[in-house]
C-alpha cells in the first residue's frame, strides 16, 4: 500500500512540477539535454516531497487516519521538504528552479495531491463494496492475532465475516459473536457468506481440515491461505510458536544471492568509512564531553555474539558511570548509572557511532540482528525458538527489530523481537537493508533512548526466576 501510494504520488508530483515549469516559462525543449534538465529539476522536488511525507508519517494510515489529519500534517511536511530542497540546491545549484515557476509548481502539486488523498480516504478504500470478504478457520490465538491486525489497521481492505471451528465456542480466544458455525458444515457456510478469501489458522489440522470444501472453494476462485503466511504479511514478523521446521525448510524465501550479500557488505564498508571521516569532528567532541562529564574511559567495550556464534568486542561510547564490580543486566538496576552526556547520546544513538570500526573489522554490518551480550546467549538459546538462526547472519548496528519494535525489557519481549529478526533473516536482501537504513534515519532524527547496560555483567535470568524485574535489552 505504502509503495503503491508513494509511486503514484511521485509520478503525480513529477507531472505537476513539469507542467508548472512549462506553463510559467517559455522553456523550449530543443534538445534532449533540455528535457533531461527539466526532469531532473522536477524529480528533485518530487523526491524531497515524498521523503518529507514519509518522515511525517503521511503514508502510515495507522497514524494519519483521516483526510483532516493528513491536511494538517501536509503543511508540516512541506516545511521539511523545503529544507531538503534548500540543502539540495546548495549542493547542486544547477537544478534550482526560479521563484515564479516554483510557486506555480507548488500550487499545482496541492491541486493534484489533495484530491488524490481525498479519493483515497473517502471514496475508494473507505467503501465496503471494495473490501475483501474474509473467513477464518480455527478459533486459535493465531486467528485472534490476525483479526486484530486486520481490524486495527484503517483501510486494510478486509472485512472479517467470522470464524469457523469445531470447538470454537469453548476456545476462549474469540468472542462468541464472531463464530459462524462448525467446520462440519463449512460447505453451507461458504454458500451463505461467499468469502473472497479463506485463512486457515487451525492449530491441529490432521483429520480436521475440510479438504473437499476448501478444494471446491479454490476451484470457484476463492483464495485459500495459511494463517502463518498471512500473519507474516500483515505484521512483518514470523509467528514463532506456530512455525514448524518444515514450514521454514520448504519456504520459497531464504534466497541469499551472492550479489545481495556482496552488495550489503560493500554498502556497509563504504558507509562506515565515509561515516568515520564525516563524523570525525563529532566523534572528537563526544569523546571530550564524556571525559569532562564523568570519570572513566571514553569507550565501552563488551563481548558480543556474532556470526557463527563467534565472540567479538563491540565498541560504543560510554554512557554510564563506571562501577568496580560486576553489574546486574536488569535495566531497573542500572538507570541511575546513566550520565548526563550519556542520556543525550542514547537518545540520538550517537553512542553507536564507534561501531563503524566493528563494521570495518568484519564483526558487523550496518544492518542485521542486533548482537546480544555473551552472558545472554545461553538463556535466549534455551527459551526462544529458532534463536540459533540469528548466528547464521552477520549482526548489525541497526536492524528490522530495532525500527519496528521498542527495546525489550523481559524474555517475552525478546521473543517478540526474535519474530522480527527471523523475518529479516528470511527476507534478507540489499533492498530490504536500504529500507531499514531509511527507517533508522527517522528513528535517529526523532530520538529514541537506548537502554543497553554497560559494565561487567552478571548473566541474566529468565522471567520465572526473576519475576517483577526487567531483562537487559540488547538493541
Amino acid at each position: 500500500m505504502i509503495l503503491k501510494l508513494a509511486t503514484l504520488e511521485v509520478v503525480s508530483l513529477l507531472a505537476a512540477v513539469c507542467g508548472g515549469m512549462l506553463f510559467s516559462t517559455t522553456l523550449l525543449l530543443n534538445h534532449w539535454t533540455d528535457a533531461a534538465l527539466l526532469l531532473t529539476k522536477a524529480l528533485a522536488i518530487s523526491l524531497c516531497c515524498v521523503v518529507a511525507f514519509y518522515y511525517n508519517d503521511l503514508y502510515d494510515l495507522r497514524i494519519v487516519r483521516t483526510f483532516a489529519e493528513f491536511a494538517t500534517r501536509l503543511f508540516q511536511a512541506f516545511g521539511v521538504a523545503f529544507i531538503l530542497l534548500a540543502v539540495l540546491y546548495t549542493v547542486f545549484p544547477a537544478i534550482r528552479i526560479a521563484g515564479e515557476p516554483f510557486l506555480i509548481s507548488i500550487i499545482i502539486i496541492l491541486a493534484i495531491l489533495l484530491p488524490l488523498r481525498a479519493v483515497l480516504y473517502i471514496v475508494v478504500v473507505g467503501q465496503k463494496p471494495f473490501l475483501e470478504r474474509v473467513l477464518i478457520l480455527g478459533a486459535t490465538p493465531l486467528a485472534s492475532t490476525i483479526i486484530k491486525e486486520m481490524t486495527s489497521t484503517p483501510y486494510s481492505g478486509y472485512a472479517i465475516l467470522g470464524v469457523s471451528d469445531q470447538a470454537a465456542a469453548s476456545s476462549g480466544f474469540l468472542p462468541e459473536d464472531s463464530l459462524v458455525g462448525s467446520l462440519d458444515r463449512l460447505g453451507k457456510i461458504l454458500e451463505e457468506v461467499q468469502p473472497h478469501r479463506i485463512i486457515v489458522a487451525m492449530a491441529e489440522r490432521r483429520a480436521r481440515l475440510p479438504v473437499r470444501d476448501l478444494l471446491e472453494a479454490r476451484v470457484r476462485g476463492c483464495i485459500v491461505e495459511d494463517g502463518v503466511n498471512v500473519y507474516e504479511r500483515l505484521t512483518g514478523k514470523l509467528a514463532i510458536e506456530t512455525l514448524t521446521p518444515s514450514t521454514l525448510i520448504f519456504s520459497g524465501d531464504f534466497r541469499k544471492s551472492r550479489l545481495d550479500l556482496a552488495a550489503g557488505r560493500c554498502i556497509s564498508l563504504l558507509v562506515s568509512v565515509i561515516g568515520l571521516i564525516v563524523f570525525s569532528p563529532l566523534l572528537a567532541l563526544v569523546a571530550l564531553a564524556i571525559k569532562v562529564d564523568s570519570r572513566g574511559p571514553v569507550f565501552f567495550v563488551q563481548d558480543r555474539v556474532g556470526m557463527a556464534a563467534r565472540r567479538f568486542r563491540l565498541i560504543k561510547f560510554r554512557t554510564m558511570h563506571v562501577v568496580d564490580g560486576p553489574t546486574s543486566e536488569w535495566v531497573r538496576d542500572n538507570t541511575t548509572r546513566i550520565t548526563r552526556v550519556g542520556r543525550w547520546l542514547r537518545k540520538f544513538r550517537l553512542d553507536e557511532l564507534p561501531q563503524f570500526f566493528n563494521v570495518m573489522r568484519g564483526d558487523m554490518n550496518l544492518v542485521g540482528p542486533r548482537p546480544h551480550p555473551v552472558s545472554n546467549f545461553e538463556l535466549f538459546s534455551e527459551h526462544i525458538p529458532y534463536y540459533w538462526l540469528r548466528a547464521k547472519v552477520r549482526p548489525g548496528i541497526t536492524g528490522w527489530a530495532q525500527v519496528r519494535y521498542r527495546y525489550a525489557n523481559n524474555l517475552d519481549e525478546e521473543t517478540e523481537k526474535m519474530r522480527y529478526d527471523l523475518y529479516y533473516i528470511k527476507h534478507l536482501s540489499a533492498a530490504f537493508d536500504l529500507r531499514i537504513l531509511f527507517d533508522t534515519v527517522k528513528t535517529v532524527l526523532f530520538g529514541s533512548e537506548s537502554v543497553e547496560v554497560e559494565g561487567r555483567a552478571v548473566p541474566a535470568t529468565s522471567n520465572k526466576v526473576a519475576a517483577g524485574h526487567t531483562l537487559e535489552a540488547a538493541k
